[in-house]
């Protein structure tokens, strides 16, 4: 089995749509994925990703399934310095990276930042989303890894968002969040492909074979969006800090 998450293209946050940009992004997407045979397509219930997913529909001629838990990433955390609700990523190194628990796919939930907001509330639905889903192809979660009911070659299309596809990941592949979320980047309209490897009869894992992949920006020159990036040094202080 194949599958495909896809973030959306450059977005216009303050409408939940696209740029002009995101817009030329999401064309060129389409002509990449009509490419391959994907059977199923679902899709975030946010404006930009239904945006980032309309051509490729079109040409297919299908329509996707909405799923609440491919919205990007919800659960918050309770900023200790401001006491504000806020997202649980984009957080500063010197703090996430000396927090052991941060690092363990067991224990991230436990650390008193994480705990302090809805996120363990918000991730449960988003790991038995993906379970379900998962499950109607022929693939039972058990344990760290999936039991075949029924050996699949299908490909589905996910459309969503940089933070929820981290935790889609986390779960998929048994790693914490955390160091996804800070330690990776998803660029806009980008394909992250995971395949599933049955070498045990009735066993499968998935392993990544392509993370934010934007060949298809690259085969038409359009540059890839500053999207989801930060400052590559700090005296770059024209660049996101």
């Amino acid at each position: 089995m194949k599958l495909l998450i896809i973030r959306h293209g450059d977005p216009d946050y303050s409408i939940d749509s696209l740029t002009e940009k995101g817009r030329r992004e999401a064309e060129l997407l389409k002509n990449r994925l009509v490419k391959q045979d994907i059977k199923d397509f679902y899709c975030s219930p946010l404006g930009r990703a239904k945006a980032t997913a309309a051509p490729t529909l079109s040409a297919f001629g299908k329509e996707a399934e909405i799923f609440p838990w491919l919205e990007e990433f919800s659960g918050y955390i309770v900023d200790p310095k401001t006491g504000n609700k806020r997202i649980p990523w984009d957080l500063m190194p010197e703090y996430w990276t000396n927090e052991p628990k941060f690092f363990d796919k067991d224990k991230w939930l436990d650390t008193s930042l994480m705990s302090s907001g809805n996120v363990k509330e918000k991730y449960t639905e988003a790991v038995e989303g993906i379970d379900l889903l998962l499950q109607k192809y022929g693939y039972l979660r058990e344990g760290n890894l999936y039991r075949v009911e029924n050996e699949s070659t299908d490909t589905i299309a996910l459309f969503c968002h940089f933070g929820i596809e981290c935790v889609l990941l986390s779960h998929i592949l048994n790693i914490s969040p955390v160091s996804l979320w800070h330690g990776f980047v998803a660029l806009t309209s980008s394909v992250t492909t995971l395949i599933t490897e049955e070498r045990e009869r009735g066993k499968a894992y998935f392993r990544c074979c392509g993370f934010s992949d934007i060949s298809h920006l690259y085969a038409e020159n359009e540059p890839p969006s500053f999207q989801a990036r930060f400052c590559e040094t700090y005296s770059n202080f024209e660049e996101r800090h």
